[in-house]
């Protein structure tokens, strides 16, 4: 998720001071991805650094005003218009987990599975009770929160029938034919044995 052109996006409608950049997008995002301030600022910096955004003078409260450069619109027009790419390799922890357990030697992968899919349908289970049946929304923020609720609960049962599909298809494999003993080869790379030092 990209709070940097989140944010840029935001300064992109006018100024704002941190607090008020924290409430913008806690109200466009439906309070589903809290930020902290600190956060916020670290990412003002960033942005600044770069070229993005200028830090104004502070006002009679203290709150110092962020402004988007031309820069930061042409970055926020650019996000806009394009899609979001997703890594072709996965980093997805669930999957690696899956993937090391099926291949370790005496785990009892379906036990692994069984833990995860109640994880997973109680997950789906809360996202669903926060969003009753027929509700529709009535103003910007709800119809926010809305499309980032129906975000999670569309990954939330993905992830359930993808648990469905690895059973079956480590139902087509005995466990002990996936394990996989420490390969005896070794790396050609590493560090070096180091030289025994002299008396």
């Amino acid at each position: 998720m990209s709070v940097r052109q989140s944010l840029l996006a935001i300064l992109d409608q006018g100024p704002c001071y941190g607090y008020q950049l924290r409430a913008e997008f806690d109200r466009r995002t439906g309070s589903t991805w809290p930020l902290n301030v600190g956060q916020i600022y670290n990412t003002l910096e960033r942005l600044e650094r770069d070229g993005l955004v200028a830090r104004g003078d502070a006002d009679d409260q203290g709150h110092v005003y962020w402004s988007i450069t031309e820069a930061g619109s042409a970055e926020v027009a650019g996000w806009l218009s394009s899609p979001v790419a997703r890594n072709q390799g996965t980093r997805d922890e669930l999957a690696v987990k899956l993937a090391v357990a099926a291949t370790l030697p005496g785990v009892d992968v379906a036990a692994v599975i069984r833990t995860q899919r109640r994880a997973s349908l109680a997950q789906l289970q809360t996202l669903q009770d926060a969003t009753p049946a027929g509700t529709e929304p009535v103003g910007p923020v709800e119809l926010a929160r809305m499309l980032v609720i129906d975000a999670m609960v569309c990954a939330a049962e993905a992830e359930l029938r993808w648990l469905d599909h690895v059973e079956q298809r480590l139902a087509q494999h005995p466990q002990h034919a996936l394990a996989l003993e420490l390969s005896a080869e070794r790396p050609k790379r590493g560090r070096p044995a180091r030289a025994a030092v002299p008396a």
